[in-house]
């Protein structure tokens, strides 16, 4: 049963000042808590119902974590989820490490994308598209929100990020490697996705869902790219934008 001091402790994690603090977040739900287990990332504590340690008992036991037995009602009032009828887990955050596309690479950069479920869907879909780093803009929301932890299924524990000023890393972009890496982003106006003969290396800027890419950002972009609208909508969600822009670079890819 959880103590008192555990169940003040785990919702602390809620926020994202205890968080920093603790330097842990919270992993809630059957697959994501086993996709947790099977990774990297170092795990303090599992509460769980019977059902899943019984079922889960080997990669709790083998790394030698922690465990809680606790009833549904106690993991629903020590977690976010409205309904969580399996686990959750307290997992340590990892270094804040600067990371750079490689040869042949895509990473994303993300420009102030604020809203957690899509910080979220974008961290499932570069998962599904192989791309394995994402460097984020000061104000992107945290990823170890568990809202965004919740909306990867799983994607978080395949993904590499970094937060950091995203302005002053384009600056330099240069100097990082022997040739200048081409910048691809997303705009209103720009060359057609569908057309585009993407390379296949460099970054591809992402902007806030609102207002698009920062122009002290924009103006490192070597490459304006768009999605062309043939009905009526006003704009699309970024994580579908995300996916359609990386869906036509593994297109063009694959065919060269």
């Amino acid at each position: 049963m959880l103590s008192k001091n555990q169940l003040k402790y785990i919702q602390s994690l809620h926020q994202k000042k205890y968080r920093q603090q603790h330097g842990a977040f919270l992993v809630e739900g059957a697959k994501s808590v086993q996709e947790v287990l099977q990774s990297n990332f170092q795990t303090e504590l599992v509460v769980a119902t019977e059902v899943f340690y019984k079922e889960n008992a080997h990669l709790t036991d083998r790394q030698r974590i922690p465990v809680e037995i606790a009833s549904v009602a106690d993991l629903e009032r020590a977690g976010t989820l409205e309904s969580n009828n399996a686990a959750l887990a307290v997992v340590r955050t990892k270094e804040n490490r600067p990371l750079l596309a490689k040869p042949n690479e895509i990473a994303l950069i993300l420009d102030d994308i604020r809203d957690p479920g899509n910080l979220g869907t974008i961290l499932r879909i570069a998962d599904w598209y192989g791309v394995q780093k994402i460097l984020c803009s000061e104000t992107t929301a945290d990823v170890y929100n568990p809202k965004v932890i919740s909306a990867s299924k799983g994607s978080f524990t395949r993904v590499s990020w970094w937060y950091g000023n995203v302005t002053e890393f384009l600056s330099q972009s240069g100097s990082y490697s022997t040739s200048q890496p081409i910048v691809y982003g997303a705009f209103l106006n720009g060359a057609d996705v569908h057309t585009l003969s993407f390379g296949t290396s460099g970054y591809v800027v992402m902007g806030n869902e609102s207002n698009g890419i920062r122009p002290e950002v924009a103006q490192y972009v070597t490459q304006r790219v768009t999605i062309p609208r043939y009905g009526e909508a006003e704009s699309l969600n970024v994580g579908i934008a995300t996916a359609i822009l990386l869906d036509n670079i593994r297109r063009v890819g694959q065919a060269k």
